[in-house]
């Protein structure tokens, strides 16, 4: 048959590094492997594969049963308005809370009046506030969605503007009534902030009769209004 090997085929050629030393070096890339195996099971764990729900980043926002309590109102007084006093049955401010192994949700309604305004002015204005802690669904996907569907709701009246607000938790949105007649009656601001599974909205409503002798609030003011006021109100619910 001379040098060949016969009708068999020839003898695979060892592993590199030949004799033990290449037995060696199989070992050391099968565990490679499982090191990079176990990486990788770690990492979808984290981020919720396999089934496992992932955990829920409040981002040191903490339960309050009380809302009304960690609103900081010094924004809103120094704009020139006070609470209005209780009234009958009505109390001032209002507040409310739940919790729930999914979502904590807090709120808090606040009813204002322009400082030293006299008996013979109508005015409306409230500052309404919620908080949400969300224990199992992320609201990142959704969030910024919530605030753009005002840019298609149109009135004869209104229209909505929204904005981006930066350096404002993770995402923050502003959200302003744009009136199409040439009568200013007041502004109506929505903010929306998020900072990891925490979201925060305030509202402010004023509406001023043309016979007053206060001038309504323009939405650039009341939006920088509210700005304060959230970023000293997110500091007290971490605190």
């Amino acid at each position: 048959m001379g040098g060949g090997y016969g009708p068999y085929a020839a003898p695979a050629p060892p592993p590199p590094g030949g004799g033990a030393g290449g037995g060696k070096g199989w070992l050391w890339a099968l565990g490679g492997a499982v090191v990079a195996s176990a990486v990788w099971a770690g990492v979808v764990f984290a981020t919720g594969g396999f089934g496992g729900a992932p955990e829920a980043d409040l981002a040191g926002y903490t339960y309050t049963r009380n809302l009304c309590a960690s609103t900081d109102l010094k924004a809103i007084e120094d704009a020139g308005y006070e609470q209005k006093d209780a009234s009958g049955s009505s109390s001032n401010p209002r507040h409310s809370a739940s919790r729930d192994p999914a979502l904590d949700s807090m709120t808090c309604q606040i009813d204002f009046e322009p400082t030293g305004a006299s008996s013979s002015d109508y005015s409306s204005e409230w500052l309404s506030t919620t908080a949400g802690l969300h224990r199992k669904t992320n609201p990142e996907p959704e969030f910024e969605a919530q605030y753009r569907q005002y840019e298609d709701q149109r009135t004869s009246s209104y229209t909505y503007k929204v904005n981006e607000v930066d350096g404002l938790g993770d995402e923050a949105y502003v959200v302003t009534q744009q009136s199409t007649s040439s009568s200013d009656t007041g502004a109506y601001v929505i903010l929306g902030v998020r900072e990891g599974w925490m979201t925060y909205q305030s509202t402010w409503s004023e509406y001023v009769s043309s016979s007053s002798s206060d001038d309504p609030m323009t939405a650039d003011e009341a939006t920088e209004m509210l700005e304060k006021s959230a970023r000293a109100t997110l500091a007290k619910m971490r605190e």
